[in-house]
């Protein structure tokens, strides 16, 4: 099946996403930073700023080849990889956010781009991935913090870097992995990753257990995000 986002609405719970009062619109933009605070502050090793955007206790990162991970474990196997020569950046693509402030909740939606520079069989590639990240947002002692932060990814691809000459992706390796992070999870797996199947995408489960986690969050209810295989 060709990845297709679901055609009816996702979002049935009406929150604050749009103008507003000024308070809301200012607890959104604070939401929205601590989303480009992830490829700011991870690709630079600005490992400080980035642990300010979480919860002093209980926040955990899902990813492709780590998680879920608590934000301290996922720094310390961040550094680990970048020291064994881990190339991961990002690229922000649009960030918007919704706001309950009855419930000092917010979830932030940031498109992005993983990109991973890899060498397989001697040939250095990018292998991309267009993702949407999820932080699951609250208000901490007077600040807006990610408690979670979980992922939808969409669709991967593999780029050479000299513009004609990329490695072999074996069909059968590709097919261990959920499709719209299988080319992402095999070039990962070959750097010595253990891949994490079944994070969210729009042919499996978990799209729409993420879209009633997300309502849930936002009425303030307490959530279950460890429900992968």
């Amino acid at each position: 099946m060709v990845y297709n986002v679901l055609p009816q609405e996702m979002e049935p719970v009406v929150t604050n996403h749009i103008n507003g009062s000024t308070e809301e619109t200012l607890a959104r933009y604070c939401v929205t930073e601590l989303c480009k605070g992830w490829p700011v502050y991870r690709d630079a090793s600005e490992w400080a700023n980035y642990r300010s955007l979480f919860t002093k206790e209980g926040a955990y990162v899902w990813t492709t080849w780590s998680g879920p991970l608590t934000i301290e474990k996922f720094i310390e196997v961040s550094i680990k990889g970048r020291e064994n020569g881990d190339f991961i950046m990002h690229r922000e693509n649009g960030t918007l956010a919704n706001v309950n402030l009855a419930k000092q909740r917010g979830i932030g939606k940031m498109k992005a781009t993983i990109t991973q520079r890899v060498v397989i069989d001697g040939i250095p590639v990018d292998v991309e991935c267009d993702c949407r990240f999820i932080f699951f947002a609250l208000i901490e002692d007077g600040e807006w913090k990610a408690r979670f932060v979980k992922l939808f990814y969409e669709k991967d691809k593999v780029i050479p870097v000299d513009g004609k000459t990329v490695p072999d992706f074996p069909k059968e390796e590709l097919a261990k992995i959920t499709e719209g992070y299988a080319y992402l999870g095999v070039a990962q797996a070959k750097l010595g990753h253990k891949i994490l199947n079944d994070l969210p995408n729009a042919n499996n489960a978990g799209f729409l257990r993420m879209y009633e986690s997300m309502a849930d969050w936002l009425q303030g209810k307490d959530v279950d995000l460890f429900w992968e295989h």
